[in-house]
């Protein structure tokens, strides 16, 4: 059975497309449109999706009327009562049809859950707000997931997260990043007063509604104290839950494979909280799927719809740029020039580039960082990841607790060697590490190889191919685009 799976609507669109348990295709609409966290489809997007029809049905990530009635609740009435931001009319402008609607969450845990190694787990999914539900923890076990518990909204760690995001000047919904990164800069001296005025832990409430934000919250604050006292609340209120959810594992289970966790939802991708957690030894495994966000829920659904786990082999699932991977092609241009952009293969399937539609450079120069950054439009103060073979992580990186390896960024790492890669180092000394395997991504592999081989440098300093606001590279035209504006060559 071949089924469309679709995530509209709200922030960062996105369509899949399974067939049995194979995933054929997933990607973003935003890297077709062109405009950043774009909530709608288009036709570029439904042509592509198109290519891997006809359809046996269509699923949608959420339920609309009932995410309608929190919106009602919420005095979101513009929202409630419109008409035109119902799916099932967006969808019929490209001729797609709904078939079937999943609950939000359950998206969420079936997308980490049916994308797992493991046939038995406990399902953590913490994100802003479903239709009202903020976290929840499940139980899969032999490709069933039942739900335990359930937060609803107002509580919702992820909203008092981006009111913070808000706070700090910058964009609730979207550049929850950046804010994790600027609390590396900082104090928590203002965590007992985010207690004392929003947090209640039991295991998670919040004293007020915090959806329409808090500009005004202690003016006098540092912005960087700000980012590192909410960073630190947000940790101790997710230990709570992972301590919660671990609690279902003591239950004696015959059919056990282990203590495995799968942890889903926005708020998954917060990978200094995710290394703060994996260092408690709860749980013996983890799994975080590449794209835990919205994005995610539209492969969710689909498993959620089938129930069935689906043959996840890695996250590249985009739009196809054929060739052989330019392996020499790159080396020379990194030599040169130092850094060098790759759109190669299929795009990654998440918002973090894994090597496919990666801008590349030489970690080693103490001048790198501020140059890749003045490229990318950011703030000077935001280091870049280190992409680095898999077999050589632990000389380099202290990886947390029930992690062997990091493929997809979702921990930062203790670095080692910190003042010889200054550009992949943020200033408590961590890096958001990549690991990179053969099996993960044979080209990238082999171009790390050749490059330690050829300049005795273990890693090369990846991030997305992109200028902040916009969309990751796509395709060869957005590539020559690039290379065009910024004067910096995409192979």
């Amino acid at each position: 059975m071949r089924i469309l799976g679709i995530n509209c609507m709200n922030h960062d669109a996105a369509m899949a497309v399974v067939d049995g348990t194979d995933i054929l295709w997933a990607a973003h609409a935003e890297r077709y449109s062109k405009v950043k966290n774009d909530f709608h489809l288009n036709w570029a997007i439904v042509n592509e999706a198109m290519t891997y029809g006809p359809f046996d049905k269509v699923v949608y990530y959420e339920k609309p009327l009932l995410k309608k009635t929190r919106q009602l609740y919420a005095g979101q009435y513009n929202e409630a009562f419109s008409y035109t931001e119902m799916p099932q009319r967006h969808c019929a402008m490209f001729g797609i049809k709904i078939d079937e609607f999943i609950l939000h969450h359950t998206s969420h845990a079936a997308a980490g859950y049916f994308t797992s190694p493991f046939k038995d787990a406990v399902i953590l999914t913490v994100d802003a707000i479903g239709e009202w539900d903020t976290v929840s923890i499940s139980i899969g076990s032999d490709n069933k997931i039942e739900r335990k518990e359930t937060i609803k909204y107002p509580h919702s760690l992820g909203i008092l997260y981006s009111a913070f995001t808000q706070r700090c000047g910058l964009k609730p919904a979207e550049e929850e990043y950046i804010l994790m990164g600027m609390a590396a800069y900082g104090e928590p001296k203002y965590k007992d007063d985010i207690y004392e005025d929003f947090v209640e832990q039991s295991p998670f409430k919040l004293k007020k509604n915090l959806h329409r934000g808090l500009s005004d919250w202690h003016p006098e604050a540092d912005v960087m104290d700000l980012a590192a006292s909410i960073q630190s609340v947000t940790e101790e209120c997710l230990a709570a839950l992972w301590h919660r959810a671990s609690q279902y594992l003591d239950i004696p289970n015959e059919a056990s494979t282990g203590r495995n966790l799968v942890y889903a939802g926005g708020v998954a991708l917060n990978c200094a909280a995710n290394r703060t957690l994996a260092n408690m030894g709860l749980f013996d495994n983890i799994w975080i799927i590449p794209n835990p966000g919205d994005a995610g829920s539209s492969l969710g659904c689909i498993a959620a719809s089938e129930q069935k786990h689906l043959n996840w082999k890695n996250p590249f699932l985009g739009h196809n740029i054929e060739g052989e991977y330019p392996v020499d092609k790159i080396i020379k241009e990194l030599k040169e020039n130092k850094m060098v952009g790759v759109a190669n293969g299929r795009a990654e399937f998440g918002p973090r580039a894994l090597g496919n539609r990666s801008l590349l450079a030489d970690p080693r120069g103490p001048e790198i960082k501020d140059l890749v950054n003045q490229i990318k439009k950011r703030q000077k103060f935001r280091p870049f990841a280190p992409a680095i073979l898999e077999e050589d992580v632990h000389e380099y990186f202290t990886l947390p607790k029930a992690v062997k390896n990091t493929p997809y960024m979702q921990y930062t790492a203790s670095c080692t060697h910190g003042k010889a890669f200054p550009a992949i180092i943020h200033y408590d000394n961590t890096s958001r590490v990549q690991t990179v395997s053969k099996s993960d991504n044979e080209g990238f592999y082999e171009l790390l190889k050749e490059w330690k081989k050829q300049t005795g440098c273990p890693m090369l300093l990846n991030t997305s191919l992109n200028i902040k606001g916009q969309p990751i590279v796509n395709d060869v035209a957005d590539g020559k685009a690039f290379t065009k504006k910024y004067g910096v060559k995409v192979l």
